[in-house]
């Protein structure tokens, strides 16, 4: 599944139009989050989702009427019984938005969204122009001031997802992984395993000796862990030395047992602090009951998105 400014160019090369809508502010409870975004075409196509339902049938109405006149506009929705349509809304929340029918005019900004390999901020000023904001950035938590923009954000480059290991775990995590926008990064001393033939497309693979796979320098961004080699021998392996590294988070597969034994003989040889032993996640994955590959993939992704979220909190 691309990402929302990885499908923007093959919308500009339609050339049919478009606006774009964005929530730009919630209050209380809403069905979707600040920055939601959607493109609403002129023939009743809509590419992304400001959450689905009456919000976004009564975005798109509105969106087709920017698209007749050819003027944005401006939203602010109460999500209550009343609001308007048969099915109504009890989110009970406010929902505030841009409609932008003019937003095919920023094709260069959209171009350098859409090839990230930095964060970059992007914005809409108070005119409706969309621009990328180059002022410097700010320490985290500071504001760029009231009136700048009606919306702004950073748009992150997909974070890499390191896995060691290419068996049955790392098939189910790799396209799932791929689907919510994780660059992944296979690690095996076992070509046999590592390959397209059981990995997406567009998963990349170091497949040599483990001494020289764990000595492979990390990304300068933040980069996630997670350990699902053969057997509790590799895992110890890998965890040796990828507990030294700053990795935005760190998992590894295996039982509670698993975990006391290679984390206490981690401490009594030395090899870690039991604090550096606490920011590993073992067992890895939410608590959801996983029984089959599938659901254990679907546990693990679930916890690494989560912990993204935190991490680009951070560098945003």
């Amino acid at each position: 599944m691309p990402r929302f400014f990885d499908v923007l160019p093959a919308a500009l090369a339609e050339g049919q139009p478009f606006a774009l809508g964005i929530i730009s502010g919630i209050k209380g409870s809403s069905p979707q989050k600040k920055g939601a975004k959607a493109l609403f075409f002129a023939d009743g196509r809509i590419i992304g989702t400001l959450g689905g339902g009456c919000l976004e049938a009564e975005v798109q109405d509105r969106a087709r009427r920017a698209l007749l006149a050819q003027k944005p506009a401006t939203f602010d929705l109460v999500l209550d019984h009343d609001f308007g349509w048969d099915d109504g809304l009890i989110c009970g929340g406010k929902v505030s938005g841009l409609i932008l029918p003019n937003a095919a005019e920023a094709r260069e900004v959209w171009t350098k969204l859409a090839s990230v390999t930095q964060p970059m901020r992007w914005g809409v000023r108070p005119d409706f122009t969309i621009a990328i904001d180059e002022s410097p950035p700010l320490p985290v938590g500071e504001g760029r001031g009231e009136g700048r923009w009606l919306f702004e954000e950073t748009v992150h480059p997909p974070c890499p997802l390191w896995i060691a290991g290419s068996g049955h775990i790392a098939q189910a995590v790799a396209p799932l992984a791929h689907q919510l926008d994780f660059q992944v990064i296979v690690f095996d001393d076992r070509p046999s395993l590592a390959n397209h033939n059981y990995f997406p497309a567009n998963t990349t693979f170091r497949v040599d000796a483990w001494e020289k796979l764990l000595a492979e320098p990390l990304p300068q961004r933040p980069t996630f862990g997670l350990i699902v080699t053969r057997g509790h021998q590799h895992d110890a392996l890998v965890l040796r030395e990828w507990i030294n590294r700053p990795f935005a988070f760190l998992g590894m597969i295996g039982s509670s047992r698993k975990k006391r034994l290679i984390f206490n003989r981690f401490i009594e040889e030395r090899i870690a602090t039991a604090e550096q032993l606490d920011r590993v996640a073992c067992p890895v994955g939410v608590s959801i009951e996983a029984v089959s590959v599938h659901e254990i993939a679907l546990s693990i992704m679930a916890q690494y998105v989560h912990e993204r979220a935190a991490a680009l909190k951070t560098v945003a």
